[in-house]
Parts: C-alpha cells; structure tokens; sequence
C-alpha cells in the first residue's frame, strides 16, 4: 500500500516515534472506526503521493456519558516535501469534511509548537485526559464546529485495534 510506505517514510527519523505508523494505518483502513471520506492523501502535479492524513472515530467518555470524536492518526509528509504547507493544507481539509459530516471535535497526540497553528490546544485545559503517559501538552483537542467541546470532558477512549 503506497499510504504505508508514505507514513514509514515520513516516520522513519524522527525519534519521537514507535515507527510502527504505517502498521496502525494499515490495520485502521481494516476496522470499523474507519471513515474513507476522512483518509486522504496529497499528490504531487505528476501524481506522487506525498502527505496523508487519517481520521478515525474514537470516544470521550465522562461521568457525562460518551462522545465521539476522531483522532489524527497519522498526519504524514514525505521528508522531501516538508516545510511545503502539505500537512496544513491536509489538516485543514480533513477538519473541513469533518464537520461537514457532523463531527464536532477532534484529537491528537502532537507537536506541542506544530498543531496550535490550526487551532489544536492542550486537551487538559478542557478536562480531557489520554491515556498515555506523555506530557499533556502534547495531547491536544480542537473545535471543529463552534461550542462543540461544551461540556466535553473526560478520558478518550482509542479502539484497540491502536495498541495491537
């Protein structure tokens, strides 16, 4: 699968990285979470995949009850295209579709300084914990439509098919 191959690609120096990407891509494309209008890719004019992104359905769940929401996971940009806008451009659409498909927010484990550009804060601040066991600012939420986080609190919830 050339999305795979992208995603290792784009994966493969950072240190950050489990570099088993590629791997939660294939098996998320397999499962019920996936949402085909919600996986896309960025090509180059002669049709070299460059970028991807995927958002899959995941679950915030409180005392409140449980609401879905997507995780990104992965956005990827060939290291050849980086510093492009690609990962931008693909993030910004993928929020565009989603809520058009009604979802109203959205989640992501991340770079603390890349995500807050489109509009990603830290989850905490609106009582919304992961559960890794990473520094919380990496952890990040955004309204995809406007008061769609009010009274959204509690623990996301990722499908275990993302800790096979």
């Amino acid at each position: 699968m050339t999305v795979c191959k992208l995603v290792e690609t784009a994966f493969a120096d950072m240190k950050e990285s489990d570099h088993q990407e590629h791997h939660l891509v294939y098996r998320l494309h397999q499962s019920d979470t996936f949402i085909p209008e919600l996986s896309l890719v960025a090509e180059t004019d002669e049709g070299k995949i460059v970028g991807y992104i995927l958002l899959t359905k995941v679950e915030i769940t409180s005392e409140n009850g449980v609401t879905t929401s997507l995780a990104v996971a992965p956005l990827a940009v060939h290291p050849e295209y980086q510093s492009n806008g690609i990962g931008g451009m693909l993030l910004r659409e993928a929020h565009r579709i989603a809520a058009a498909l009604g979802f109203g927010t959205a989640v992501l484990l991340g770079h603390k300084n890349y995500y807050p550009r489109f509009g990603y804060r830290e989850a905490a601040v609106h009582g919304i914990k992961f559960p890794f066991d990473v520094p919380s600012e990496y952890c990040q939420v955004i309204e995809l439509r406007p008061g769609a986080l009010k009274g959204i609190n509690g623990m996301v919830h990722y499908p275990a098919i993302f800790f096979e």
